[in-house]
C-alpha cells in the first residue's frame, strides 16, 4: 500500500466527514483527535466498517493511509492550480478510473466546519466553503468503455494567515471507494503546492481610496416624457397618413370609356341623306352628285369589311368583298354600281337627273342589303322615318 505525505494533525478526520460514507468510522473526530494526542504507542485509532470484514485495517492518524493494494489500485489523475489569489477558491480536480462494480463516495459529501480537523486545515491556509453557498463539491461519472471515470471537484478557500506572496501546501485528501463486495477502501491524493498572491499584489504599497463624491439626484420628469412620446407618435401617424394619401392620389385612374364608333351603315345613310338634300342636281352638278354617292358607298364598304375603300380600285374592292357574307346578286349589284361610277368619273359621262336620283336609291339598297342580320329592322325603321320626314326624293 502507498503512504501519502504527512499532513496536519486532524485533517483526515475532517475529510472523513467530507468524503467517507456514513458508518465507516466507528468514532467521531473528537475521539480521533484525542487518540492522536494522548493514546499510547503510535497514536492511531483502528476503525472498521460494521458488519464487513476488512482485509486491511484502516489506520487514521497524522497521515492519510491508503487501504487499497497497488495491484488493484484505480488510476487516479489530479489537477490543482499552481497559482491563486488570497480569498479566492482553488479547486482540486480528481479523476478516478475504476471498474463498473465500484463507486466513489457512495454516501456523498458531508462537511464539518468546526473541530480539530477544520482547525488543522485552517492552519495549512485552507478553509472549506459554506455548504449553502455556490462553491460546493461535485461528483460526476461517465462510462469509458469497460471502465467508469468519476470526476470529483473539491473547492477550497485559500486564506493564508499572513499577507503577501507565499506558498501553501494542500494536504493529502482521503477518498472512499466502495467495491462490489461491499468493502470500502481509501484512496489518498497527493499534496499540492500553490503560490498565493494578494489581490492587490500588482500595486506596490496600495493605499485605500476615499469614497467618490456625491452625485446630484435627478428626478424623472414623467410629464415631459409622455409629452415627447405623444408628439413622436403624432408625427409618425401624420407621416403615415401623408404617405397613404399621396399613394391614393397617385393611384392609376380608370381610363375613360372610349367613344363608341358609330356603325358604318348609320354613317353611310346619314351621308346619303345629306347628299339627297344638298341640291347638287338642281344646280346642274350631276357628275359631282354621282361621284359623291360612289365615294359614300366605297367608304362604307371599306369600314364594313375592313379595308381602305377610298384607296382601292373597283377591281380590288370587288375582290375584297367576294369572301364576305353577302349573296352573289348583291356582289354583282355592287360591282355594276362601282363600274357606272367609274364611267362618270374617268370617262366624263354626264348622268341625267333621273340617273342621279336612281344612284341614291341604289346606294341605299346596297347599304340595306349589307347591314348585319341582327340589326336590319331598327336601321330600316330609322331610314324609313328619315325619308318620310324629308319628302322622299330630290
Amino acid at each position: 500500500m502507498r503512504r501519502c505525505a504527512p499532513a496536519a494533525h486532524g485533517i483526515l478526520a475532517l475529510w472523513a466527514f467530507l468524503l467517507f460514507p456514513e458508518g465507516v468510522f466507528a468514532r467521531s473526530a473528537t475521539t480521533v483527535g484525542a487518540a492522536g494526542s494522548g493514546a499510547a504507542g503510535s497514536g492511531t485509532v483502528a476503525v472498521q466498517k460494521p458488519g464487513v470484514a476488512s482485509a486491511t485495517p484502516v489506520t487514521v492518524g497524522g497521515s492519510c493511509v491508503e487501504t487499497v493494494e497497488a495491484a488493484t489500485r484505480p488510476r487516479v489523475s489530479e489537477r490543482f492550480p499552481a497559482r491563486g489569489l488570497s480569498g479566492h477558491q482553488a479547486i482540486l480536480e480528481v479523476e478516478i478510473t475504476h471498474g463498473k462494480g465500484q463507486s466513489v463516495l457512495p454516501s456523498g459529501f458531508r462537511v464539518q466546519h468546526e473541530g480539530p480537523a477544520a482547525d488543522a486545515l485552517k492552519q495549512a491556509g485552507f478553509v472549506l466553503p459554506d455548504a449553502d453557498g455556490p462553491a460546493v463539491p461535485s461528483l460526476a461519472s461517465k462510462p469509458a468503455g469497460e471502465l467508469i471515470t468519476t470526476r470529483v471537484l473539491l473547492p477550497f478557500l485559500v486564506l493564508p494567515e499572513k499577507p503577501g506572496r507565499q506558498s501553501l501546501t494542500l494536504p493529502s485528501v482521503p477518498i472512499a471507494l466502495a467495491r462490489a463486495s461491499g468493502e470500502v477502501v481509501t484512496l489518498c491524493t497527493s499534496p499540492h503546492s500553490i503560490a498565493v498572491e494578494d489581490p492587490t499584489a500588482n500595486t506596490p504599497n496600495p493605499k485605500p481610496k476615499t469614497n467618490p463624491g456625491a452625485r446630484r439626484q435627478r428626478e424623472e420628469w414623467t410629464a415631459l416624457k409622455y409629452a415627447v412620446f405623444g408628439l413622436m407618435g403624432a408625427l409618425a401617424l401624420a407621416a403615415l397618413t401623408a404617405f397613404l394619401v399621396s399613394r391614393w392620389l397617385r393611384r392609376p385612374k380608370r381610363a375613360a370609356s372610349p367613344i363608341k364608333a358609330r356603325p358604318p351603315w348609320e354613317v353611310a345613310r346619314e351621308s346619303l341623306f345629306d347628299l339627297r338634300h344638298a341640291g347638287l342636281v338642281s344646280d346642274g352638278r350631276t357628275a359631282e352628285h354621282y361621284e359623291r354617292a360612289a365615294n359614300i358607298i366605297r367608304q362604307y364598304l371599306g369600314d364594313r369589311f375592313g379595308f381602305d375603300g377610298l384607296e382601292c380600285t373597283t377591281r380590288e374592292t370587288v375582290h375584297l368583298i367576294r369572301d364576305s357574307l353577302i349573296d352573289h346578286a348583291t356582289g354583282l349589284q355592287i360591282r355594276n354600281f362601282l363600274i357606272d361610277a367609274d364611267l362618270v368619273k374617268f370617262a366624263k359621262v354626264s348622268p341625267s337627273d333621273e340617273q342621279c336620283t336612281a344612284v341614291l336609291a341604289e346606294a341605299e339598297a346596297i347599304v340595306q342589303k349589307t347591314v348585319p342580320a341582327a340589326l336590319p329592322a331598327p336601321v330600316a325603321a330609322r331610314a324609313d322615318a328619315a325619308s318620310g320626314a324629308n319628302g322622299g326624293s330630290v
